[in-house]
Protein backbone atom coordinates (compact mmCIF):
# COMPACT_ATOMS: atom_id res chain seq x y z
CA UNK A 1 0.00 0.00 0.00
CA UNK A 2 2.53 2.62 0.99
CA UNK A 3 4.81 1.64 -2.39
CA UNK A 4 1.51 2.33 -4.31
CA UNK A 5 2.18 -0.61 -6.63
CA UNK A 6 -0.74 -3.17 -5.97
CA UNK A 7 -3.79 -3.96 -8.40
CA UNK A 8 -6.23 -6.01 -6.30
CA UNK A 9 -6.46 -8.33 -3.07
CA UNK A 10 -4.06 -10.96 -4.56
CA UNK A 11 -1.25 -8.77 -3.90
CA UNK A 12 -2.27 -8.29 -0.66
CA UNK A 13 -2.66 -11.51 -0.61
CA UNK A 14 0.77 -12.66 -1.96
CA UNK A 15 2.25 -10.38 0.65
CA UNK A 16 0.46 -11.56 3.46
CA UNK A 17 1.78 -15.15 3.13
CA UNK A 18 5.26 -14.48 2.35
CA UNK A 19 5.37 -12.75 5.72
CA UNK A 20 3.00 -14.58 7.62
CA UNK A 21 3.64 -18.66 5.99
CA UNK A 22 6.57 -20.01 8.34
CA UNK A 23 5.70 -22.16 11.06
CA UNK A 24 7.91 -22.14 14.51
CA UNK A 25 7.99 -24.79 17.31
CA UNK A 26 10.56 -26.06 20.01
CA UNK A 27 12.60 -27.65 17.07
CA UNK A 28 11.77 -25.81 13.94
CA UNK A 29 12.69 -22.19 13.22
CA UNK A 30 10.93 -20.60 10.72
CA UNK A 31 9.51 -23.68 8.38
CA UNK A 32 8.09 -22.75 4.97
CA UNK A 33 4.78 -23.56 5.50
CA UNK A 34 3.28 -21.37 2.71
CA UNK A 35 0.77 -23.55 1.23
CA UNK A 36 -0.50 -24.89 4.27
CA UNK A 37 -1.07 -21.53 5.06
CA UNK A 38 -2.75 -20.65 1.84
CA UNK A 39 -5.10 -23.64 2.56
CA UNK A 40 -6.26 -22.80 5.78
CA UNK A 41 -6.38 -19.35 4.40
CA UNK A 42 -8.89 -20.05 1.79
CA UNK A 43 -11.35 -22.01 4.19
CA UNK A 44 -12.11 -19.36 6.64
CA UNK A 45 -15.49 -17.68 6.90
CA UNK A 46 -15.30 -15.59 9.64
CA UNK A 47 -11.65 -13.12 10.06
CA UNK A 48 -11.69 -11.50 13.96
CA UNK A 49 -10.00 -9.04 15.78
CA UNK A 50 -9.92 -8.83 19.16
CA UNK A 51 -8.78 -5.75 20.93
CA UNK A 52 -8.05 -5.58 24.85
CA UNK A 53 -7.24 -1.61 25.15
CA UNK A 54 -8.69 1.48 24.41
CA UNK A 55 -5.30 2.79 23.77
CA UNK A 56 -5.77 2.59 20.21
CA UNK A 57 -8.33 2.46 17.96
CA UNK A 58 -8.47 0.45 14.17
CA UNK A 59 -7.43 4.09 12.21
CA UNK A 60 -4.69 4.65 15.08
CA UNK A 61 -2.17 2.36 13.40
CA UNK A 62 -1.28 0.39 10.75
CA UNK A 63 -0.86 -3.13 12.97
CA UNK A 64 -4.51 -3.68 12.38
CA UNK A 65 -4.64 -2.53 8.71
CA UNK A 66 -1.91 -5.46 8.26
CA UNK A 67 -3.24 -8.01 10.25
CA UNK A 68 -6.82 -8.08 10.06
CA UNK A 69 -6.99 -6.09 7.16
CA UNK A 70 -4.67 -8.53 5.48
CA UNK A 71 -6.28 -11.49 6.60
CA UNK A 72 -9.58 -10.16 5.30
CA UNK A 73 -8.21 -9.42 1.73
CA UNK A 74 -6.20 -13.00 1.51
CA UNK A 75 -9.07 -14.89 2.38
CA UNK A 76 -11.40 -13.02 -0.50
CA UNK A 77 -8.04 -13.67 -2.65
CA UNK A 78 -7.66 -17.68 -1.92
CA UNK A 79 -11.14 -18.42 -1.64
CA UNK A 80 -13.45 -16.40 -4.03
CA UNK A 81 -15.76 -15.10 -0.81
CA UNK A 82 -16.00 -12.27 1.23
CA UNK A 83 -15.04 -13.55 5.36
CA UNK A 84 -17.50 -12.02 7.93
CA UNK A 85 -15.73 -9.41 9.40
CA UNK A 86 -15.67 -8.75 12.90
CA UNK A 87 -13.91 -6.24 15.77
CA UNK A 88 -13.99 -8.03 19.66
CA UNK A 89 -13.98 -5.16 22.03
CA UNK A 90 -12.74 -6.54 25.08
CA UNK A 91 -11.36 -3.26 26.67
CA UNK A 92 -13.52 -4.13 29.76
CA UNK A 93 -13.95 -7.68 30.30
CA UNK A 94 -17.06 -7.29 32.00
CA UNK A 95 -18.86 -6.26 28.81
CA UNK A 96 -17.46 -7.43 26.07
CA UNK A 97 -18.63 -6.45 22.65
CA UNK A 98 -18.10 -8.01 18.96
CA UNK A 99 -18.98 -5.68 16.09
CA UNK A 100 -19.22 -5.80 12.68
CA UNK A 101 -15.87 -4.59 11.41
CA UNK A 102 -17.63 -1.88 8.56
CA UNK A 103 -19.77 -0.20 12.69
CA UNK A 104 -16.34 0.21 14.43
CA UNK A 105 -15.15 1.61 11.18
CA UNK A 106 -17.96 4.06 11.61
CA UNK A 107 -18.20 4.18 14.96
CA UNK A 108 -14.23 5.07 15.46
CA UNK A 109 -14.85 7.65 12.69
CA UNK A 110 -17.53 9.34 14.53
CA UNK A 111 -15.94 9.26 17.89
CA UNK A 112 -12.61 10.47 17.41
CA UNK A 113 -11.24 11.22 13.48
CA UNK A 114 -13.99 13.68 12.60
CA UNK A 115 -14.64 14.32 16.73
CA UNK A 116 -13.97 18.38 17.01
CA UNK A 117 -12.28 18.22 19.91
CA UNK A 118 -10.08 15.74 18.87
CA UNK A 119 -9.16 17.86 16.10
CA UNK A 120 -8.58 20.90 18.39
CA UNK A 121 -6.35 19.48 20.40
CA UNK A 122 -4.49 17.76 17.62
CA UNK A 123 -3.68 21.23 16.74
CA UNK A 124 -1.60 21.82 19.94
CA UNK A 125 0.76 19.01 18.60
CA UNK A 126 2.16 21.23 16.12
CA UNK A 127 4.07 18.61 13.34
CA UNK A 128 3.67 15.86 15.19
CA UNK A 129 0.04 16.44 15.25
CA UNK A 130 -0.35 16.90 11.44
CA UNK A 131 1.59 14.09 11.58
CA UNK A 132 -0.89 12.20 13.32
CA UNK A 133 -3.78 13.55 10.60
CA UNK A 134 -2.26 12.29 7.73
CA UNK A 135 -1.44 8.83 9.37
CA UNK A 136 -5.12 8.75 10.08
CA UNK A 137 -5.82 9.16 6.82
CA UNK A 138 -3.43 6.53 5.56
CA UNK A 139 -5.00 3.88 8.11
CA UNK A 140 -8.04 5.05 6.64
CA UNK A 141 -7.37 4.41 3.02
CA UNK A 142 -5.39 1.09 3.90
CA UNK A 143 -8.16 -0.73 5.69
CA UNK A 144 -10.61 0.29 2.86
CA UNK A 145 -8.48 -1.30 0.70
CA UNK A 146 -7.87 -4.82 2.10
CA UNK A 147 -11.67 -4.76 3.90
CA UNK A 148 -13.92 -1.97 2.20
CA UNK A 149 -14.92 -0.03 5.19
CA UNK A 150 -15.04 3.30 4.33
CA UNK A 151 -17.96 4.67 2.40
CA UNK A 152 -17.93 7.73 0.42
CA UNK A 153 -19.52 10.05 3.43
CA UNK A 154 -16.62 9.21 5.67
CA UNK A 155 -13.96 10.60 2.95
CA UNK A 156 -15.87 12.69 2.25
CA UNK A 157 -16.08 14.33 5.93
CA UNK A 158 -12.85 13.92 6.42
CA UNK A 159 -11.60 15.79 3.59
CA UNK A 160 -14.09 18.73 4.72
CA UNK A 161 -12.63 18.59 8.47
CA UNK A 162 -8.34 17.65 7.56
CA UNK A 163 -8.59 19.82 4.07
CA UNK A 164 -11.47 22.23 3.47
CA UNK A 165 -11.36 23.99 6.85
CA UNK A 166 -9.78 27.21 7.05
CA UNK A 167 -8.21 26.89 10.58
CA UNK A 168 -7.08 23.20 9.74
CA UNK A 169 -5.07 24.75 5.97
CA UNK A 170 -3.57 27.34 8.10
CA UNK A 171 -2.14 24.94 10.70
CA UNK A 172 -1.12 22.45 8.14
CA UNK A 173 0.36 25.25 6.05
CA UNK A 174 2.72 26.37 9.57
CA UNK A 175 3.10 23.25 11.04
CA UNK A 176 3.21 20.41 8.76
CA UNK A 177 2.57 21.24 5.18
CA UNK A 178 4.54 17.76 4.32
CA UNK A 179 1.09 16.11 5.66
CA UNK A 180 -1.69 18.28 3.97
CA UNK A 181 0.04 17.19 0.77
CA UNK A 182 0.51 13.74 1.35
CA UNK A 183 -3.31 13.92 2.59
CA UNK A 184 -4.45 15.08 -0.62
CA UNK A 185 -2.29 13.02 -2.29
CA UNK A 186 -3.93 9.68 -0.63
CA UNK A 187 -7.25 11.18 -0.91
CA UNK A 188 -6.96 11.28 -4.77
CA UNK A 189 -5.65 7.85 -5.07
CA UNK A 190 -8.93 6.80 -3.40
CA UNK A 191 -10.73 8.79 -5.89
CA UNK A 192 -8.59 7.09 -8.71
CA UNK A 193 -8.78 3.16 -7.39
CA UNK A 194 -12.49 3.89 -7.50
CA UNK A 195 -12.53 3.29 -3.95
CA UNK A 196 -13.76 6.44 -2.87
CA UNK A 197 -16.73 6.20 -5.67
CA UNK A 198 -18.63 8.95 -6.50
CA UNK A 199 -17.32 12.35 -5.59
CA UNK A 200 -18.71 15.62 -6.43
CA UNK A 201 -16.49 17.10 -8.89
CA UNK A 202 -16.03 20.34 -7.16
CA UNK A 203 -14.25 18.00 -4.12
CA UNK A 204 -11.87 16.42 -6.64
CA UNK A 205 -11.19 19.85 -8.30
CA UNK A 206 -10.60 21.28 -4.57
CA UNK A 207 -8.22 18.28 -3.84
CA UNK A 208 -6.51 18.39 -6.76
CA UNK A 209 -5.74 21.93 -6.12
CA UNK A 210 -4.53 21.67 -2.26
CA UNK A 211 -1.98 18.96 -3.99
CA UNK A 212 -0.98 21.63 -6.45
CA UNK A 213 -1.04 24.14 -3.97
CA UNK A 214 0.94 22.32 -1.30
CA UNK A 215 3.75 20.81 -3.58
CA UNK A 216 4.26 24.84 -4.54
CA UNK A 217 4.72 26.08 -1.06
CA UNK A 218 7.24 22.63 -0.84
CA UNK A 219 9.16 23.51 -3.30
CA UNK A 220 9.09 27.26 -2.13
CA UNK A 221 11.14 25.79 0.66
CA UNK A 222 13.03 23.60 -1.10
CA UNK A 223 11.76 20.50 0.84
CA UNK A 224 9.54 18.51 -1.80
Amino acid sequence: IDERNWQDENDFATAYVNWGGYAYDNDTYGLDMRDTFKHVLSGVSVAVKNQDNREHDIFDSDDYLQYHGGMIASIRALSGKQPRQFFGDNADPQRVKVRDLKDEARRVFRGRVVNPKWIESIQRHGYKGGLELAATVDYLFGYDATSDVVADWMYEQVTEKYLLDETMREFLEQSNPWARHGMADRLLEAIDREMWANPSEEMKQQLTQILLDSEAVLEERGEE
